[in-house]
């Protein structure tokens, strides 16, 4: 399957080279272009993806397919996810995917230094603001969990080193053959979440930190017939 993707995605590049192709390659741009559509249109609808992703919701099929479980090192998208986990506690994913762009915009474009400098007036701003979830324990904490961030990175020289050093800088791969496979938290969850707990983190618990983890990468939890498996 990882083959004919490759093939079609070449083909999708060639296509764009074709003023380049000599005429004796005898095949049109015209056909490679429309070859390579239909059957990458073909694979994107058969492929099969993790039975937790709601079908026809395509913000969440996009997060799934191109976010969930891909290695992150970056400190600003890390700070990101911290952000929307600890916003979704006993809210679905879906919500806050729907919100993702308004909270891009509330919170600096997910910038810790700018969110740890925000005050009480921007509080109260931000409980007004239809496009967060406006609980005011989550919004403080967002605040100030910017700044145990930002002591963290500066102690461990970026946040990302400390994180990944939980997992010994390698992701955990578990096989997950139906959704009853996934555990509610991990060890290495309840190792990560207890210590920034102790550095002053809130709402950032045990089951949140292993959503977190599996979306930074840091745990590969695609089911084994998902074909990012």
């Amino acid at each position: 399957m990882k083959r004919a993707k490759s093939i079609f995605l070449w083909c999708g590049e060639q296509s764009e080279r074709w003023r380049d192709w000599p005429p004796h390659w005898g095949f049109s741009a015209k056909w490679v272009l429309t070859f390579s559509n239909k059957h990458h249109q073909n694979f994107m609808i058969k492929r099969k993806r993790c039975e937790w992703v709601p079908k026809g919701h395509k913000i969440y099929e996009r997060y799934h397919d191109q976010e969930w479980g891909v290695p992150v090192k970056n400190d600003r998208k890390i700070f990101e996810f911290i952000i929307l986990e600890s916003a979704q506690a006993g809210l679905s994913w879906a919500i806050i995917l729907n919100k993702r762009a308004g909270y891009k915009k509330a919170f600096k474009n997910f910038d810790a230094k700018k969110v740890a400098r925000m005050t009480t007036t921007d509080i109260k701003k931000l409980l007004q603001n239809k496009d967060i979830i406006r609980n005011r324990m989550k919004i403080e904490a967002s605040i100030n969990n910017a700044k145990v961030f930002l002591k963290i990175q500066k102690e461990f020289g970026a946040f990302s080193k400390y994180m990944w050093s939980f997992v010994k800088n390698k992701p955990i791969q578990h096989k997950i053959k139906k959704l009853s496979d996934y555990p509610k938290t991990i060890k290495e969850a309840e190792e990560l979440a207890q210590d920034l707990k102790k550095r002053g983190f809130k709402f950032f618990g045990p089951v949140i930190c292993y959503a977190h983890m599996q979306a930074v990468g840091m745990v590969k939890d695609h089911m084994t017939n998902c074909y990012l498996a």
